[in-house]
């Protein structure tokens, strides 16, 4: 996998890191690979 570093406001960190702590996911990068995924599922990959 690539490193890549992203801008984002504080709420969006949190929300992921609520995510986090409930066990939801294992970390901030799942969280992210999971929503971009799902974006590219839904705009590019129909």
């Amino acid at each position: 996998m690539k490193l890549i570093s992203v801008k984002m406001p504080e709420a969006l960190i949190e929300g992921m890191d609520e995510l986090v702590k409930r066990g939801v996911y294992p970390s901030r990068s799942a969280v992210m690979r999971t929503a971009v995924r799902d974006l590219l599922k839904k705009e590019l990959w129909k």
